[in-house]
């Protein structure tokens, strides 16, 4: 089944659904040179997405696609905020994002999905951990969290 009918028949957001079909580029409609394309991933484009870390997010996206004759050259630019979860108290909290990034794509290929490309550099160059900084955490979770912690004195296990 067509990727983007799955998503129809799963996602009742059509806005979001159109608006990354815009970003399907078909690369055999595309005349040789340099093409600029500017769009924008938003809550409804993350939300859309199955299994995504992201809660949220607004990021601009400029991809800029050079089509030689026997070549093709993909940079694509992400700058923006994205929402995830925090590690340590599990609330909302936001990255900012600024990647730009050349990307490979597969000899014949015969259309980008320039919203998804843009999507995956986001994801790739997240941060291992996400924690708010130092005192920014929830202060509920943070004391809950402090009142649990073990001290070397409290670790049966600790040497020394």
């Amino acid at each position: 089944m067509n990727k983007n009918l799955r998503i129809l028949k799963k996602n009742t957001n059509f806005a979001a659904v159109f608006a990354h079909m815009d970003t399907i580029i078909d690369l055999d409609k595309l005349e040789l040179g340099v093409h600029q394309f500017d769009f924008q991933l938003d809550d409804a484009y993350i939300q859309s997405i199955e299994k995504t870390e992201l809660l949220g997010g607004t990021i601009q996206a400029k991809a800029k696609v050079v089509l030689r004759p026997n070549d093709l050259e993909l940079t694509i630019k992400a700058q923006g905020k994205v929402q995830v979860t925090c590690d340590r108290c599990l609330d909302p909290m936001d990255i900012v994002v600024d990647e730009e990034d050349e990307m490979e794509v597969e000899e014949g290929a015969k259309s980008l999905d320039l919203s998804w490309l843009a999507y995956e550099l986001i994801i790739v160059n997240l941060p291992l951990v996400h924690s708010h900084q130092p005192g920014g955490c929830n202060p509920q979770m943070d004391k809950l969290l402090q009142d649990h912690l073990c001290s070397s004195a409290d670790d049966p296990d600790t040497i020394g």
